[in-house]
């Protein structure tokens, strides 16, 4: 692969030779508007005023509203693990206030400190404001080419207007969006101007862990709003190779015939123009395959192509020793027939180079990208990779720093976090409630890193909370699909926002869509339908168990322990009777389905601290050790207590580091160890051997 800029935000598939961009990331103008008057007052046209002042006559807070729904949500969900708090639900000023303009530093939420801004209340309308300069050079510009606007992810709706203009808009938090901006670029300085909508109180939208409370509690963190991913214009032909979200496709899961196959999408195609795809497979610089050249049929835009991944013994001759150091040939798990395989004991990826030619056969567009070739599948009880039973030693990984919020302080926070959880033993990570920065799927693929993705929760289901999860799950999934790390898909945790399974045929149903909606996205990866309980049509039985070690230990002895009742919730649904038949048939674990544990642990250390008001700190785990090396031991016996039945096949650690009040990491808000990680290695090693043992 060509080495991408070192800050340019999506590695993993990025123009060359020649990149044209520029990062609109750093000082923004800012201002909140409480009682959503921009608009009217033409703000897109004028720019930003200096300073609004709030009628609080004229807007209503919804918090009193929701608090008895939220409150009872979230002791449901915490599984009353701790008492909720009342009376801290976010309100509105009662009285005037006058916000100013000010600066605040993209990409980060104004709710955290890296903003510049830091500031917790009701804001739900608000408005950033800069200015820019076309990025195209006069040989661009003559060439036709166009300026994109990307952005990694805003939470929640943007409007975006250039120059006044309204260009485009998009509602979903965690998912990627671009704007073509050229027709309403001037030819000296431009400004962009973005209005943001984020409730405070709407449960039904996509929120995850952020609390609807002004103090986070439990397992819910300060909420966020806004830009929280990188912003940049990017110089594009107006024919061009789309994305993994526009839909381009690489599949590279026939290990056995080693073939790689996928389908390439041409944005900007024009009507009658021809075109035509090459896509070529190289490994350590040695060129393994070339389609040639494909012409795109008809007035169609996706072109499908299948080329080979299986090097010839002159081509094997030619790698180097650092290739050979990382899978050495005589290593059957590092190749399959001279197929070089990817796991995270050998995280090798071939370096595609995807180039779109015009009608004449001048190249007009070049993508430089990998592929990791494995295979999975989920039978005989078993999670295999590479043809290969496969013990997950999984982290709960939510993503999350104490100045940044959900944005990755610097550029390589996120292949660090890979790099401690390694250390500890662990090969991969449950994604929870937050659909990662893409820098980190560069980062899993590139290092070797198991990654399940899911969904940002709601948590109140509707007709609106369904519109609205489809669309941004469906482009979580496309997003994602093309990397080798990601081996599962969530959609739904521990039913969130589905608040009656029990009795709601429905909601059920819901799920069910789910989950065929993500297998026509993606047949080549399991589906976990709702993780922990309640499950209605799932390809792996997940459970959530936060016992202490003897209890846990007792659970997963036996498959009746492990499907009993968790948290009050039965593991899978009975049926739904009516008058006439079933109503809904309920569901069941099937036999040979791939039984883990997806979230366990959640301990944290003792220990007794106030803050600068002398108020108690909320410090909180599910179940509390006295001290490191008595946190050692719970987890040593929990982890064994899981495997050692042989029904287990993979295990989540209840957690990677502390998040605000919840201190039950292994690491600290600032990624420092509470634990030797040599010494969590051991066991995880130990666990991972009682596995492979059981499998003989």
């Amino acid at each position: 692969m060509a080495t991408p800029p070192p800050t340019y935000p999506r590695p993993d598939f990025h123009r060359f030779p020649q990149l044209t961009w520029h990062s609109l990331n750093g000082p923004w103008s800012f201002l909140f508007d409480d009682n959503d008057i921009g608009l009217s007052k033409n703000w897109h046209l004028s720019g930003l005023p200096s300073s609004v002042t709030v009628d609080p006559n004229l807007t209503a807070s919804s918090a009193e509203d929701n608090a008895k729904e939220a409150a009872s949500i979230t002791a449901k969900i915490a599984g009353d693990t701790q008492a909720v708090f009342t009376g801290e639900a976010f309100q509105r000023s009662k009285k005037d206030v006058t916000h100013h303009k000010r600066d605040i530093e993209v990409p980060y939420v104004w709710q955290c400190s890296a903003s510049g801004i830091e500031e917790l209340g009701v804001h739900e309308v608000f408005w950033y404001e800069r200015s820019f300069r076309d990025v195209r050079g006069d040989a661009e510009r003559k060439e036709g080419k166009r300026v994109v606007m990307r952005f990694g992810a805003v939470d929640y709706e943007a409007s975006v207007y250039v120059n006044g203009q309204f260009v485009g808009a998009h509602r979903g938090g965690h998912v990627p969006f671009d704007i073509d901006v050229t027709d309403a670029l001037r030819a000296e300085e431009n400004r962009v101007t973005i209005r943001v909508f984020d409730s405070a109180h709407d449960l039904e939208e996509p929120r995850g862990k952020q609390y609807w409370h002004s103090q986070p509690e439990s397992i819910f963190y300060t909420p966020s709003g806004g830009i929280w991913q990188s912003v940049w214009l990017e110089v594009v032909p107006a024919a061009r190779i789309g994305d993994a979200s526009a839909g381009t496709v690489i599949q590279s899961t026939d290990i056995e015939g080693g073939k790689l196959k996928g389908s390439v999408k041409i944005l900007g195609r024009q009507k009658g123009w021809k075109y035509s795809v090459e896509v070529e497979a190289r490994l350590g610089g040695v060129l393994v395959s070339s389609t040639g050249k494909i012409d795109a049929p008809g007035e169609v835009d996706t072109v499908s192509f299948t080329t080979n991944t299986r090097l010839s013994s002159d081509q094997t001759a030619q790698l180097s020793k650092e290739v050979l150091e990382k899978a050495p040939l005589d290593s059957s798990s590092g190749w399959l027939d001279n197929v070089a395989l990817w796991s995270p004991e050998h995280p090798t990826l071939y370096d595609l180079t995807i180039r779109l030619y015009d009608s004449k056969g001048a190249a007009i567009d070049s993508i430089s990208t990998t592929a990791g070739m494995r295979s999975l599948s989920w039978t005989n009880s078993q999670f295999r990779l590479n043809n290969k039973p496969y013990f997950q030693a999984l982290f709960l990984d939510q993503g999350y720093w104490p100045k940044t919020f959900m944005t990755p302080p610097t550029p390589t926070a996120l292949a660090e976090d890979i790099q401690l959880a390694k250390a500890m033993g662990f090969n991969g990570c449950r994604k929870h409630q937050k659909v990662e920065d893409p820098i980190f799927h560069y980062e899993a693929d590139r290092l070797g890193f198991l990654v399940w993705g899911e969904m940002a929760n709601a948590y109140k289901f509707s007709d609106t909370y369904m519109s609205r999860f489809d669309a941004e799950w469906t482009e979580a999934v496309l997003r994602d699909r093309n990397h080798a790390c990601v081996v599962a898909w969530t959609p739904v945790n521990e039913s969130w926002a589905y608040t009656d399974l029990a009795g709601s045929a429905h909601q059920r149903d819901h799920i069910r869509a789910l989950y065929y909606l993500t297998k026509s996205l993606d047949p080549t990866r399991p589906i976990n339908d709702n993780c922990g309980w309640e499950h209605v049509l799932t390809d792996l039985t997940t459970f959530h168990d936060y016992s202490d070690a003897d209890e846990l230990s007792k659970t997963c002895k036996s498959l009746e322990g492990i499907l009993a009742p968790k948290a009050g919730r039965g593991v899978f649904l009975p049926s739904i009777p009516s008058a006439f038949a079933p109503e809904d048939p309920g569901s069941s674990h099937k036999p040979g389905a791939p039984i883990l544990c997806t979230e366990f642990g959640g301990v944290n250390v003792a220990r007794v601290s106030k803050d600068e008001a002398g108020k108690e700190q909320r410090d909180w785990g599910y179940t509390t050790a006295s001290d490191g090396a008595d946190l050692l031991k719970r987890i040593e016996k929990m982890m064994v207590g899981i495997v050692e039945s042989g029904l287990i096949c993979g295990f989540v650690y209840t957690q990677l580091t502390d998040i605000e009040q919840e201190t039950n990491g292994l690491y600290t808000p600032d990624r420092e160890e509470k634990l030797d990680s040599r010494e969590v290695k051991k066991i995880v090693e130990k666990v991972v051997k009682i596995y492979d043992g059981l499998q003989k």
